[in-house]
């Protein structure tokens, strides 16, 4: 598995001025769209996107653990050090963005699906006010929490451990910490359970 680039088709200026958002914007991603419609490749146009590329490391060679701390939405304190013996599954997202939605119902599953196997899911939503990430998690019915990063301090922590390139990026932690494996953009479903199911089996 590696990492790829992708490219979304769209006039020469509009791809420069997607291009300097990105690089500008610290989460990348989902960037506000700057010219409406939809580009030839059926993806939004002004939406920058990871391509669903997956990266794993072998447990050698892997980042971390992960400082991460934050309140989410109903107001509890999140502290990963005290989820240390679980597998974590880290996703970044924001109501507005369509692949955000596309996957919510993959993970609301890997959620149930995996509850009483040692796996726990954290959203980190740096963009959407109280009201409106609320409002996606009712509406997705979303089990798990998500940290409300208004200051971007969890974003950057975990991007001082593991690239994060693009809104949604998924990311694996094993039971250390540490990270185990990373998805830019739209997570498959699959491959996902192959990497939560991969990190599970580790020293079983």
């Amino acid at each position: 598995m590696t990492v790829g680039t992708s490219f979304v088709r769209t006039p020469g200026r509009t791809r420069r001025v997607l291009a300097a958002l990105a690089a500008a914007a610290l989460l990348g991603g989902c960037a506000p769209s700057v010219t409406g419609g939809w580009t030839e490749s059926g993806t939004q146009a002004g939406y920058v996107t990871g391509d669903g590329s997956v990266t794993t490391w072998p447990v050698g060679d892997r980042t971390g653990p992960l400082a991460l701390t934050g309140t989410t939405y109903d107001g509890d304190t999140v502290d990963l050090e005290q989820w240390r013996g679980d597998v974590v599954v880290l996703n970044t997202w924001y109501a507005a963005c369509p692949p955000c939605r596309a996957e919510a119902a993959d993970l609301v599953a890997i959620s149930e699906d995996y509850a009483d196997d040692g796996v726990r899911l954290l959203g980190i939503n740096s963009r959407d006010d109280a009201g409106n990430a609320l409002a996606f998690e009712r509406t997705f019915e979303v089990p798990y929490p998500s940290v409300h990063d208004s200051g971007g301090t969890a974003l950057a922590a975990l991007q001082g451990v593991v690239p994060v390139q693009a809104v949604p990026t998924t990311v694996v932690l094993d039971r250390e910490g540490n990270v185990a494996a990373r998805i830019l953009g739209l997570a498959d479903a699959s491959t996902l359970r192959t990497l939560i199911d991969d990190t599970l089996a580790e020293g079983a």
